[in-house]
């Protein structure tokens, strides 16, 4: 039985994760970047439950739809910054998973959901605010596809993939 918590995030289509990625690996700094980007729908499931998680995640991903995302903004995190994404669909589907799951979530889970991909946290606090001036100077909104979900376990380190759910629903 796998005790190691659960990460739930978002798939992107390739064009978009290249965009996303290029962005971390650029201004994240290095030493603590360990992670491609991503937008977390869930920091913390419980491992010990993966058999119903992923059945829930296949059933879920089968009937739903790749989703418009908008990049709307940069959002200021304090010592990083991050694009801020806006999407109804996405908003519907994380509301969804949180209730089928309410039992499970911890506090962090269970609060609001604002979804966003970090391109840099943990920067010195000049260095944050300095990086998101400059993004903000030049930022225009540009719209992603979500295409799927990533299931992740947490072992302390780089994430270890758990399971990956495309969306081939319809609507």
């Amino acid at each position: 039985m796998d005790v190691d918590p659960l990460i739930l995030t978002l798939r992107f289509d390739a064009e978009s994760f290249e965009h996303f990625d290029a962005m971390r690996r650029r201004h994240f700094p290095p030493a603590r970047n360990m992670l491609p980007a991503h937008l977390t729908l869930f920091h913390k499931l419980p491992g010990d439950r993966w058999p119903q998680i992923h059945r829930d995640l296949a059933g879920i991903a089968a009937q739903t739809a790749p989703m418009l995302l908008r990049a709307g903004a940069i959002r200021f995190l304090g010592y990083g910054s991050a694009y801020a994404i806006e999407s109804d669909a996405l908003k519907r589907l994380r509301v969804q998973l949180a209730e089928r799951w309410s039992g499970l979530l911890e506090r962090q889970d269970a609060a609001g959901f604002s979804p966003h991909i970090t391109i840099q946290n943990k920067a010195p606090a000049a260095d944050a605010k300095a990086l998101c001036a400059e993004l903000r100077a030049g930022f225009a909104p540009f719209e992603a596809y979500g295409t799927g979900l990533l299931l992740w376990h947490y072992r302390g380190g780089p994430w270890e993939a758990a399971g990956e759910y495309a969306f081939t629903g319809t609507t």
